[in-house]
């Protein structure tokens, strides 16, 4: 089981009698919810405390050894516990009173019909659901809310996401790799801000500033140290110091200025042209190309030096036309900023243009995609619109035109219904726990598709 997947966690039924478990765990079960069941409070104790998932916790109060009670206070003193439902004979409704106080979920009191629990364990569930949602929001928020700043499921970006959180506290050099528009600057913004670096994030894109210029723009230089120096200028290397350094398009460095800056890594001083004084900098160094650099050394246009100085880390982007099942959610995603930004109403792309999305080549990669949300939202032409016969240059996948049109029909049943859930089941003919699982995938939440009164 999944433990970062609330729907596939399991009831764990604590009861001493056979004869309870087995009729309570096969009407859970009919019901579509996994069931593990215990005959001793401690033995769920033991695997709660080994770490093992538990969706809810329902356990009867009256039982030999460690009875409902101590097992509900030894639950509440793990560091994540479970929602816990406990079963009550008639008469101690005060006891399950003071056992809510102390923490319970909820208490069912004997005798009661399946249908009951049913729904008491169901509204556990989707407590437990969004406390773990809680969980891994501040889980991004430390490290540097990386999965909201990096969105897609696709493999590449789940193992970008890793990558990217262990190497942000260090300071070593990374090498980012990846098409022009694959968003290179956000993953070194995200390294920069989930470092905890007190020092500035600098941008300098190589690519943009003149050859004679560059040394300027990288190690600053003296009043009167060339024409038109009019006044001293500090370098981005000493501007960065205590910080981040990000050269784009380091690919486009002259050799002269690779040689000084191979140097200033090294040693980890600079000089401003036109001075001798030398200028402690203590930075890190994340560098961009859409270029191989080892194969651009072999031809001579890049110190193979200065590349195994930066690249002490390197860090893959996909192009996105190599994530595909990410486009729709991206797509969905880049519209709502649009909407906010222009102050539109927001839009729902239908499954003719999601489909249209998930087979263009996107050359352009995310920035293309974002341009084309903004397109959608303000009701400008569409490339594909505006030109029917144009073929895209790439067909998306079996699977991935399967993903975007599943996403589709989900929200446009979500927002037919207002966010409905039971409307929605029955509409797609689906279970409760499916549902759950797929609007999870998609990136869905029910409280997206709510009106204004009902969010309110």
């Amino acid at each position: 089981m999944n433990e970062r997947d609330p729907a596939s966690l399991s009831i764990w039924l604590v009861d001493d009698d056979p004869d309870v478990r087995a009729s309570l765990s096969q009407w859970l079960e009919l019901s579509e919810l996994a069931v593990r069941t215990f005959e001793r409070g401690q033995a769920a104790l033991d695997a709660l405390a080994a770490g093992e998932p538990c969706g809810v916790l329902v356990s009867d109060v009256k039982m030999p050894g460690l009875n409902g009670l101590a097992l509900l206070d030894a639950v509440q003193a793990l560091e994540e516990p479970p929602p816990v439902v406990l079963i009550t004979g008639h008469g101690d409704v005060p006891m399950a009173v003071e056992a809510m106080r102390a923490g319970a979920w909820d208490f069912v009191e004997k005798p009661f019909a399946p249908e009951r629990l049913e729904a008491c364990v169901r509204r556990a569930l989707e407590r437990r659901r969004l406390a773990q949602e809680n969980r891994r929001l501040r889980e991004a928020l430390r490290e540097g809310d990386l999965a909201a700043r990096l969105l897609g499921e696709a493999p590449a970006m789940v193992a970008l996401r890793r990558q990217l959180a262990n190497l942000a506290p260090t300071r070593a050099n990374v090498l980012v790799l990846g098409e022009t528009g694959s968003g290179k600057e956000v993953v070194a913004r995200c390294l920069h801000e989930a470092s905890g670096a007190e020092g500035p994030f600098v941008a300098l894109n190589c690519g943009a500033i003149a050859a004679e210029l560059i040394e300027s723009e990288l190690f600053g230089h003296e009043k009167g140290a060339f024409t038109g120096a009019i006044e001293r200028r500090i370098g981005t290397l000493e501007h960065a110091s205590g910080g981040t350094l990000f050269l784009d398009e380091v690919e486009s460095l002259p050799l002269a200025a690779q040689v000084k800056l191979l140097r200033a890594l090294q040693e980890g001083e600079l000089t401003r042209l036109g001075s001798n004084a030398l200028i402690r900098v203590d930075l890190r160094v994340v560098a961009a190309t859409k270029e191989e650099l080892l194969a651009l050394a072999a031809r001579g246009g890049f110190r193979e030096d200065l590349y195994y100085r930066l690249a002490i880390a390197e860090l893959a982007l996909p192009p996105l036309r190599e994530r595909r099942e990410d486009i729709p959610r991206l797509f969905y995603h880049f519209c709502r900023q649009a909407a906010e930004v222009h102050q539109r109403p927001p839009k729902e792309p239908d499954a003719a243009l999601l489909a249209a999305l998930s087979r263009h080549a996107w050359p352009g990669n995310l920035r293309e995609l974002r341009n084309m949300a903004t397109r959608y939202i303000l009701d400008l032409a569409l490339p594909w619109e505006a030109s029917a016969s144009a073929a895209p240059a790439e067909t998306a996948s079996l699977a991935a035109q399967m993903e975007a049109f599943e996403a589709t029909l989900l929200r446009e049943a979500l927002s037919r219904h207002g966010g409905n859930i039971q409307a929605v089941m029955e509409a797609l003919d689906l279970p409760r726990r499916t549902l759950n699982q797929k609007m999870q995938r998609h990136g869905l939440r029910r409280e997206a598709f709510l009106s204004q009164e009902e969010r309110g």
